[in-house]
């Protein structure tokens, strides 16, 4: 006998015996019928099941497909008409120039585990609504009412761009770097003050004290890696077994489990002046010093991304460091200073005349071959011609780093926390990208051995071929002269800020050297817009929290659970007809019971019970 129960979406209790079937089948049969219909409705069970995972499986398939999609193809002109649609403003106030971005997402998807799906906005004419102006704000140090109207410009053009309706709720952020950095502060706050002032009267923008501020190098870095992260997927949630993933210790959580989550990129940015460096730290560091952990502090920055601040699956730690006077030109630079010096000194001591004329000239291996330069300081002057010997100008530049003996340290001594090299991945930027791409033409994944070969054959190579084949157009085409003299010495002086200066081992293979990410140049205006608005879907999360659990449930319960009551129905259905049959059987019994006795004593049998 088998007893079935079902809770769903009534409650009922029956039970199904092989006696209940019809008298014309044998008892083998009879098995067999309740064993194929209960085998039919655990079938239908299972189909229904299956159903359910593949609907939710190629929904979040298409999710994931056609985001990725919308960012590499993300070049349509933004759709302006649609109401659904928020916008945002950052003015990047640089040290050359200002510069203004405008950016647009559609409504959250409610779900509290995703970001913003923040998109620069494009034009009618698919171009990205950008503007520039010159000279740098700092330049109005002297004459800080002069700024609103210095910025007035960049700020109608985005209100040209933005719906009108719109302006109200659309969030405005001024932010200041390297030039304002090195003003007096008395001058940052009257520069500020005359925005906070001004603005609000002009535009309707969302405006308050908090959005216009001089933000300082390490916010500037930790903005440059989300946006970076951002666009290439990084803090998406993914069950996908091919992902790279990577055990994170949440700050302040310590007693908690690890959690797994998406690896995280880290960059490289070289520039003329400066380079700086920021990965995310997983895990909880620990400090050789005292010294050493004051020093960190101002390094690492922990931030939380999510929209709730009780979440922690987007809380990241990131170690964020600038090293000024180690971009390619200031080394280069701080390498002829100590050039000029010492062969000064040496000609002096020893009676040379080492690089005084061009007829005897110092040989510099960072030059390629018989390329010519000059050195002028402070009405010194040397010559230079190149030997172009690539292991030899890497050793000179060497000391150029600032290396010290201490465990954890970079560039300049500066600490640098552990890194898990096997498990890692960068992007390098800027001079990393000139370095490998304009004239070696191999920009991209990074190699070692690789890059060496190549650079050691140009720094050989004469400098009149070299002309030669720049006259004939065979390097990139924004490279000119002065990258050609220089890309010797600039070559040997990556290479050694990436390996000598920032440990990176020579077998290292996941450097991807780029200007571009998804034919889109990343600015750190996007991960401060990022950041900034980082808890607005939180308030369309608690209004729709209310209305969508009931109409979710009612959907879940129409769509899915009507195969769960299809088998209900069928097992019931099946019960009545077996009842019916049972009920037929003892009907059919009734009269030869009832007319056995008088048979009995027609016979004079004695009757028997019954």
């Amino acid at each position: 006998r088998l007893s079935i129960s079902c809770l769903l979406p009534a409650s009922w209790h029956f039970s199904i015996s092989p006696v209940g079937c019809p008298r014309l089948l044998n008892t083998t049969l009879r098995q067999v019928l309740v064993i194929a219909t209960l085998a039919a409705a655990v079938s239908l069970l299972y189909y229904s099941l299956l159903l359910i995972r593949s609907k939710y499986g190629r929904a979040h398939r298409d999710r994931r497909f056609h985001r990725y999609l919308a960012r590499v193809t993300d070049t349509e002109a933004t759709d302006t008409n649609n109401p659904n649609l928020n916008y945002g403003i950052v003015v990047d106030c640089g040290s050359s120039g200002s510069r203004i971005f405008v950016y647009c997402w559609p409504r959250h998807n409610g779900n509290p585990h995703d970001l913003l799906d923040i998109k620069q906005m494009r034009d009618k004419n698919r171009k990205p609504v950008v503007m520039k102006i010159k000279p740098g704000i700092s330049e109005f140090a002297s004459s800080p009412a002069k700024v609103s109207d210095y910025i007035s410009p960049l700020l109608s053009f985005a209100a040209e761009h933005v719906p009108r309706g719109k302006h109200k709720e659309t969030p405005l952020y001024i932010l200041c770097t390297a030039g304002m950095r090195i003003l007096p502060e008395s001058q940052q706050k009257a520069i500020l003050e005359d925005l906070l002032t001004d603005i609000p009267v002009q535009f309707d923008f969302l405006f308050s004290d908090s959005h216009a501020e001089v933000i300082s190098g390490k916010q500037e870095g930790v903005y440059a890696w989300i946006g970076i992260n951002f666009v290439l997927g990084r803090f998406e949630h993914t069950d996908d077994e091919d992902e790279a993933v990577v055990e994170v210790h949440v700050p302040g959580s310590e007693n908690k489990e690890a959690i797994y989550r998406k690896r995280t990129v880290g960059i490289l940015d070289m520039g003329g002046v400066s380079t700086q460096i920021a990965y995310e730290v997983p895990k909880t560091v620990s400090f050789a010093s005292s010294q050493q952990e004051e020093v960190a502090k101002n390094l690492l920055a922990e931030f939380n991304l999510g929209c709730d601040a009780h979440q922690t699956e987007h809380i990241y730690r990131v170690y964020v460091a600038t090293f000024l006077g180690f971009g390619g030109n200031a080394a280069r630079q701080r390498y002829e200073d100590t050039l000029l010096a010492s062969t000064v000194l040496k000609n002096r001591l020893l009676g040379k005349q080492t690089g005084m004329t061009s007829a005897s000239p110092y040989l510099d291996p960072c030059l390629p071959m018989d390329a010519e330069d000059e050195i002028q300081q402070n009405g010194q002057q040397i010559y230079l011609r190149g030997t172009g010997d690539f292991d030899l100008c890497r050793e000179m530049i060497q000391p150029f780093l600032n290396k010290t003996n201490e465990t954890q340290t970079s560039l300049n001594g500066v600490y640098q926390p552990p890194l898990h090299f096997q498990n890692s991945e960068f992007y390098g930027f800027s001079e990393f990208y000139y370095c490998t791409e304009d004239v070696l033409r191999m920009g991209g994944d990074y190699s070692a051995a690789k890059f060496t070969k190549a650079a050691k054959d140009y720094c050989a190579t004469k400098w009149s071929v070299l002309r030669e084949r720049f006259d004939r157009g065979l390097y990139a085409s924004h490279a000119d002269l002065h990258r050609l003299k220089y890309q010797c010495f600039k070559s040997a002086w990556m290479y050694e800020v990436f390996h000598s200066g920032f440990s990176f081992p020579v077998t290292y293979n996941n450097l991807k050297t780029a200007l571009q990410v998804y034919d889109k140049e990343v600015q750190w205006t996007l991960g401060a817009i990022l950041y900034r608005t980082r808890f607005l879907p939180l308030r369309d999360i608690q209004q729709e929290n209310f209305r969508g659990s009931h109409s979710h449930w009612r959907s879940f319960s129409f769509v899915y659970n009507h195969h769960l009551f299809s088998v209900c129905f069928l097992v019931v259905l099946l019960s009545i007809l077996l009842y019916l049959l049972r009920l037929r059987r003892i009907h059919r019994r009734l009269p030869r019971s009832s007319s056995s006795p008088s048979l009995w004593m027609e016979e004079g049998l004695p009757p028997q019970k019954i």
